[in-house]
């Protein structure tokens, strides 16, 4: 089997998470300069098969697309360029950062840790996915 990589994607900076090989095990990858995304997937897909990427889809409450949404579009359509055998899925992404933020309390992090945005970004990726593994 292959991984299954999520991606927060954000204006500035990106969130990724990846499963394990078995697809059992969501884990937080890393967060990446959004400029840098698309170089940073071809070299980590150059060493790691890759079977899927999740995309997170920001919503508003009434089920809506969220603003942030026309900012994905294009990279949605850069990223089937980029890698057309690798399909896209898109997973409901509401909530995420408010759960990240409290997992990092939950975890016990300190304050000045919590404000670490990239860890935000990158707890949101594995959220998205662990929510994907749930579902499947």
């Amino acid at each position: 089997m292959a991984r299954i990589l999520a991606i927060d994607y954000g204006l500035k900076r990106t969130g990724l998470a990846v499963t394990d090989e078995l697809q059992i095990i969501a884990s937080g990858l890393t967060t990446v300069e959004t400029s840098d995304l698309i170089s940073f997937l071809k070299e980590y897909t150059a060493k790691e098969s890759v079977e899927l990427f999740l995309v997170g889809e920001p919503k508003q409450m009434d089920n809506t697309a969220s603003e942030s949404e026309k900012l994905i579009i294009p990279f949605l359509k850069q990223l089937e360029t980029e890698f057309p055998n690798i399909p896209i899925k898109r997973v409901d992404e509401r909530f995420t950062s408010k759960m990240a933020f409290q997992t990092m309390i939950d975890s016990g992090l300190k304050k000045n840790q919590r404000r670490n945005k990239a860890l935000v970004d990158e707890i949101s990726a594995t959220l998205i996915l662990q929510s994907y593994l749930y579902s499947k």
